[in-house]
């Protein structure tokens, strides 16, 4: 390519039409060579797994519950003709609107969008998906079709409430696959990116995507972010501490103090058993961990173990009496305080009500406060997720987990990336495998991406008894010889919802708060189920609200919507607000308490060695 030649120039329509010279034509015709032996290795990787693509929640039996789902949408519109035709006229209508403003454009007439993406789309930032006509008529038509498509959806009469929210699912996994951005001749950054690189981009993503594969399990993992990044141990979960306890079930880690005294009563951590705890202590200016021991808190946290086969028959009331009672007798034992403050996050935050009620039930007041993250008791509002929760499904997954004892937490992230596609699938498949380049490395998807197993017994537990059932709400729930009752539990709580949430919505938790029986102080944080959490005060990044009267009083009207028609927005972290409330909690201040001067021994530095075990071994 001589100087004066640009990588590519634009036809009056917008379109890129490449400029190569000689040598630029042999390279990108060698590169395309290289892809084809490459996408050789892909169908060879994926025929050797033909094999493993049926059965019980396979790809294959999902695309059929998806024919059947989507089958009874098409029935109800096909049943009304005059419905049908009005819904492919308007369709066709905009086709027409777009044609013929594409028509007015190549005459230098300016002309409205019939079709635009909605507010904070980041799939259409690049500016030609505006200036170029070709790539804005290519987007339009997609906009235009898919928001017909979900409307289609929308409109559909006679379908119960959950066939509704699976046809909505399944409707979203095709229309953020079939954008425009996916493919290579309609995404305008991996057009220039190819002429530019004559096609060494394809060929890297391909060598991704076979790399991808080799590593994966039964389900394609798509890497979010760099592995080679983050270490943990070394840049993530770094703050001092030691492990003073040791079961099957959990390390518990007592943090090293940063301030002369604390506050006399400990905090407990009891974090998701489906994540690692580190998810709290990420690198240390996000760290809530290390913030909450700057506070002056004697912090214990809980560090699961990684299941395997061994563990299988670990039940949901194993790890509420050898893991949350455990882990309370010991964070008691190893500082001499009266009770604990206690912390649980998503699915611990609801192991940890379970043991609160059934504590509550027997008398046992070792528990002075609880702080829930972003967790549900009642899952009648249980959001998204129910799409996969019936009892086919489960039937399918507790027949998935039989010959190996345990649930793989590849599918656990797989089932929550397939809820946002558009935000956590296709952008790193454009990213990894079109534009060829590795992932950014950024700790919080690594931690996503680090994932643990579940034990059989205990993981259909929870998914028939709590979200399938509901029996925990409806006090019909019973546990080491207790009928569980929420509203026995009587202690100061500390509620965090998120606005965005989709994992657990914020009008679940709100609804699952007001079944406890003592004081609640409510506060929704900005953003989703992770970045809503953790929100560090030394950013302002997210805002969060509180209700104007929560200053004097605990305030907790019927709804949600009532509530935030009266609440306060602020700006910035919750952070301080929590450390307040709990201050206010946590009795006298006390000289710091080092670990391993009490009666529990150091076994070991922190994070521990549970934390170490990867999910996918």
């Amino acid at each position: 390519m001589s100087e004066q030649q640009s990588p590519s120039e634009k036809s009056e329509s917008g379109l890129p039409m490449p400029v190569l010279g000689m040598d630029d034509a042999q390279s990108l015709a060698q590169n395309m060579f290289r892809l084809f032996e490459e996408s050789g290795k892909v169908f060879a990787e994926l025929a050797d797994r033909s094999k493993d693509m049926s059965g019980p929640y396979s790809a294959m039996s999902e695309a059929g519950e998806a024919s059947k789902v989507l089958g009874s949408v098409a029935q109800y519109w096909v049943s009304d003709p005059v419905k049908l035709v009005n819904a492919q006229t308007k369709l066709a209508q905009g086709f027409f609107d777009i044609w013929g403003n594409s028509v007015r454009q190549l005459f230098g007439q300016e002309v409205e969008p019939v079709a635009e993406p909605e507010p904070g789309d980041a799939r259409f930032k690049d500016s030609e998906w505006t200036e170029s006509q070709y790539y804005d008529f290519w987007k339009q038509v997609y906009l235009l079709t898919s928001h017909w498509v979900d409307d289609l959806v929308r409109q559909t009469e006679g379908l119960d409430e959950k066939t509704k929210m699976k046809a909505e699912f399944y409707i979203n996994q095709v229309t953020s696959a079939l954008s425009p951005t996916n493919f290579v001749f309609t995404n305008p950054e991996v057009v220039r990116e190819t002429i530019a690189s004559k096609g060494e981009n394809l060929v890297n993503g391909m060598q991704h995507f076979v790399e991808d594969l080799r590593s994966s399990s039964d389900l394609l993992h798509i890497k979010q972010t760099d592995p080679e990044a983050f270490e943990v141990g070394v840049n993530l979960a770094i703050t001092p501490g030691k492990v003073v306890f040791r079961n099957e079930l959990f390390e518990l880690i007592q943090y090293t103090p940063t301030t002369e005294q604390v506050h006399e009563i400990p905090l407990l951590i009891v974090p998701p058993w489906i994540n690692k705890f580190y998810i709290l202590d990420l690198t240390p200016e996000k760290s809530f961990i290390k913030w909450a021991v700057e506070q002056g808190f004697t912090v214990f946290t809980m560090s699961w173990v990684n299941p395997d086969t061994k563990l299988a028959g670990k039940t949901f009331e194993d790890y509420m009496t050898e893991g949350v009672f455990e882990a309370v007798s010991r964070a008691i034992e190893a500082t001499g305080a009266p009770k604990v403050n206690t912390l649980g996050y998503c699915v611990g935050g609801t192991l940890l009500s379970v043991a609160m009620a059934h504590m509550a039930d027997t008398g046992d007041e070792r528990i002075g406060t609880a702080t829930f993250f972003t967790m549900q008791v009642d899952f009648t509002r249980g959001g998204e997720l129910l799409v996969f929760i019936d009892d086919t499904q489960l039937k399918a997954l507790e027949e998935m987990m039989a010959e190996q004892g345990y649930l793989d937490g590849s599918r656990m992230a797989t089932v929550f990336n397939m809820l946002r596609p558009r935000d956590l699938i296709w952008p790193y498949v454009v990213n990894n495998y079109l534009l060829g380049k590795k992932p950014f490395p950024f700790d919080l998807l690594y931690w996503n991406s680090d994932s643990t197993r579940m034990p059989a017994a205990n993981h259909n537990f929870y998914m028939r008894e709590f979200y399938r059932h509901n029996t925990f709400s409806k006090g019909e729930l019973e546990l080491a010889g207790v009928k569980l009752d929420i509203g026995k539990i009587k202690v100061p709580i500390y509620e965090l919802a998120a606005i965005e949430d989709h994992i657990a919505p914020a009008d679940s938790v709100y609804h699952g708060a007001l079944m406890f029986g003592g004081p609640i102080r409510f506060v929704l944080a900005g953003s989703g189920h992770i970045a809503g959490v953790i929100n560090p005060p030394y950013k302002t990044k997210y805002q969060h609200w509180v209700h104007k009267q929560s200053k004097t009083a605990n305030f907790m009207p019927k709804s949600l919507e009532a509530w935030h028609e009266k609440s306060e927005e602020i700006e910035g972290s919750w952070w301080p607000d929590w450390a307040k409330w709990l201050a206010d909690h946590s009795g006298e201040m006390v000289d710091a308490r080092t670990p391993g001067d009490g009666p529990l021994e150091v076994i070991q530095d922190a994070p521990g060695s549970y934390v170490l075990m990867r999910g996918l071994e």
